[in-house]
């Protein structure tokens, strides 16, 4: 027998088959001859039947699995009898015969044999076709194959499961041969009650099967309704996984759609937004897109057999992260006709999966297995139809047109036309009606002569005697520089010369001994005049020396102003490098003019209003000093080269003459605003021709 179940410790059996009762039947059953059987015994065995059919009774009446069920009833049968075995048959869709359980299933006769195997099959067939019980005695039946007999050593009972007038199985039990009649029908009688009380247990269970189908089939058209409800792709996403949770019964259901050639995780069911850098969401994303790669849907419940390893290493990593026991990836593809169904799944690409998860449990039985493909099919159907409808050409003017449909209803038609009246008629008015086209532009002014004083060498300011806005004349000294290298430089060509004019002095006196001869007086003649050209040298390096060491010393080049903002604190005492601009000298008695910042962008209205006009724009301005109060310019050079200047970018620079006399209290660098005026155009022009230039650059230009 069997091993014990889950509802043995409910259902335990209050007795032990009988020993020397062998072959015959209970006396409760049978009815047999009982003179020679002790009544205690008899009593005895007859509370223990009541028992067993008391407890196949509750049995039928509990909501337990069939498989379980199964295994219990025929256990308790089977003691009841104190048969040898016995199985349960329940007929399949296609009219053949399945095991669901045995005990003590004399598989010789009945399993491997394939004679014996077909004869009991007609013989259940039999049965089934007949709807009444019946006993078959042991080796009964014809021998021809077609035939249904029993070929095994056992009497068989067979009695009928039934639920609702229809038989969808058969109770058999291999009892012990050796009854008389009485016996024998006593035991089929019993078997008939006891698939009696199978037949509710099955009924009831058909019953809760047919209330859970529509229970769901209600949950089903609830999710349906609120999943075709919108044509927004993310809020049908949303709704999908927050309501197909409830349907599917499972921890956490996830919507990714296509986004290009990648998977996007779009949805997770009860969050209201999703951190797309998280990690978990990145590894669930490039796990859908190899999944609707592969075309097949992905059922994991921790087995890593049969995955291919383009799934396994991505899989394994997120199931890591999320700490998922089961996981279900189904691709989403629009709706197809059945026929063209398997074609368009090699050819049609998923527009996003379906992702299912359990935290607590690996398994998947076959009603979460039917949920999650209903699901699937209809989420597909409805983020199909949302993306189709965001993918319509201008669908916001659409939408719109369609919303505003009440505007040429008859009461709303007088007000529409005059609307209509009033919009036409401003267009017009920004087509023709003219006005000045300004351009703006910031600078600053400051005198027309300047001087940048610059480092004509490198070295450290050691001095500087003018301060800012001091009045200098041309050739005063500014500043002050000193150069170590330069003076080691110059003290070791003195020390030079000083040595090559001692070494002619010693010739020059050696020259007058009378003990020299020709030879030597020779030589010494003409080391004098290596030497007299050494000293000559030594003189041009000391002279270029000494002017370098004049630059050091910076003046004025023109009577003017020191423009340069604490001139001593800025420089002393601070090195510096040859080229480098020190302070700038101006002359605020001669002409000012403006220096504007023209974006680049602009200028093309600019060169087309000096061609237009023959002549330079005038310019007006406003100083920073002075708002709110306006002066006239004229422009008097436009420079050819753009230059980065600050944070305007690329910038060409304007001069702009202006009269100083109609100018207030004059400042260098002073901050200025000004408006170039380029003629005149159109009000739409003047006011949209920055919009109309983007629109040319970085639309119009690439279509």
């Amino acid at each position: 027998m069997s091993t014990a179940g889950p509802l043995d410790s409910q259902f335990q059996p209050s007795h032990t088959p009988i020993a020397g009762v062998g072959p015959s039947p209970h006396p409760s059953v049978g009815g047999g001859d009982m003179g020679n059987i002790d009544p205690v015994l008899i009593q005895q065995t007859k509370n223990e039947i009541r028992t067993l059919v008391t407890e196949i009774t509750q049995l039928c009446q509990a909501d337990i699995p069939l498989a379980e069920f199964y295994e219990e009833y025929l256990r308790r049968v089977v003691s009841a009898l104190a048969s040898h075995g016995g199985a349960v048959w329940s007929l399949r869709d296609d009219g053949s015969l399945q095991l669901d359980y045995q005990v003590n299933l004399p598989k010789a006769e009945v399993v491997d044999d394939e004679a014996s195997r077909h004869r009991h099959g007609r013989l259940l067939q039999n049965v089934i076709a007949s709807g009444q019980p019946t006993l078959v005695p042991p080796q009964s039946g014809s021998t021809d194959g077609g035939e249904a007999g029993n070929s095994t050593d056992f009497l068989l009972i067979l009695a009928c499961l039934r639920v609702d007038q229809e038989t969808i199985g058969v109770v058999e039990i291999f009892q012990r041969a050796g009854g008389g009649p009485t016996t024998q029908r006593g035991y089929l009688r019993f078997l008939v009650q006891m698939c009696e009380h199978a037949s509710d247990f099955l009924k009831n269970r058909r019953l809760r099967h047919l209330g859970d189908r529509q229970s769901l089939w209600e949950q089903l058209e609830g999710f349906i309704r609120v999943a075709h409800q919108g044509l927004d792709s993310k809020a049908t996403a949303y709704t999908i996984v927050n309501e197909s949770r409830r349907l599917i019964q499972c921890d956490r259901v996830s919507i990714a759609l296509r986004k290009g050639r990648k998977f996007v995780v779009e949805a997770v069911s009860g969050l209201d937004t999703i951190d797309r850098r998280a990690t978990e969401v990145q590894q669930l994303g490039q796990l859908a897109t190899i999944v609707a790669a592969a075309k097949r849907p992905l059922w994991y419940t921790g087995s890593n057999r049969d995955l291919p390893p383009q799934i396994e290493d991505p899989l394994h990593a997120y199931v890591d992260q999320a700490h998922a026991k089961m996981l279900a990836i189904v691709p989403l593809y629009p709706p197809t006709t059945e026929a063209e169904l398997e074609k368009s799944r090699q050819t049609q690409d998923a527009i996003g999966a379906l992702i299912v998860e359990e935290l607590a449990s690996s398994r998947i039985d076959s009603g979460m297995s039917e949920r999650i493909e209903i699901v699937a099919e209809h989420s597909a159907s409805a983020l199909a139809n949302a993306i189709e409808h965001e993918s319509l050409f201008l669908l916001p003017v659409w939408r719109a047109i369609g919303n505003a449909k009440w505007i040429v209803q008859a009461r709303t038609l007088p007000k529409t036309i005059a609307v209509a009246a009033a919009v036409i008629a401003a267009v017009l008015s920004l087509v023709l009606i003219p006005k000045d086209f300004d351009l703006a532009a910031k600078g600053k002014l400051q005198p027309a002569v300047r001087r940048d004083i610059f480092a004509h060498l490198d070295g450290i300011v050691i001095d500087v005697p003018v301060r800012h806005e001091q009045m200098v004349r041309t050739g005063d000294v500014l500043a002050r520089m000193s150069n170590n290298k330069l003076e080691v430089e110059i003290a070791n060509l003195i020390g030079r010369k000083r040595t090559t004019q001692e070494r002619i002095r010693s010739l020059t006196r050696a020259q007058y001994d009378q003990r020299l001869t020709v030879e030597d007086q020779n030589q010494m003649a003409g080391e004098l005049l290596e030497l007299a050209q050494a000293e000559e040298s030594i003189d041009r390096e000391l002279a270029l020396l000494r002017e370098q060491q004049e630059r050091l010393v910076l003046r004025s080049e023109m009577d003017g102003q020191v423009v340069t903002w604490s001139v001593g604190d800025v420089l002393l005492r601070r090195p510096v490098q040859r080229g480098q601009v020190l302070m700038s000298i101006v002359d605020p008695k001669d002409d000012w003019e403006l220096e504007l910042n023209m974006q680049e962008r602009r200028m093309g209205h600019l060169t087309q209003a000096v061609e237009d006009s023959g002549e330079l724009p005038t310019v007006t301005f406003a100083l920073a000093s002075h708002p709110g109060k306006d002066f006239v310019g004229q422009v008097t050079e436009i420079h050819r080269v753009a230059e980065v200047r600050g944070e305007d970018g690329n910038t060409v620079l304007l001069r702009v003459a202006v009269d100083k006399e109609m100018l207030p209290e004059l400042r260098s660098e002073t901050t200025v605003t000004a408006r170039v005026h380029c003629g005149r155009r159109s009000i739409g022009f003047v006011v949209f021709h920055e919009l109309i230039e983007t629109i040319q650059t970085k639309i119009l230009f690439w279509l």
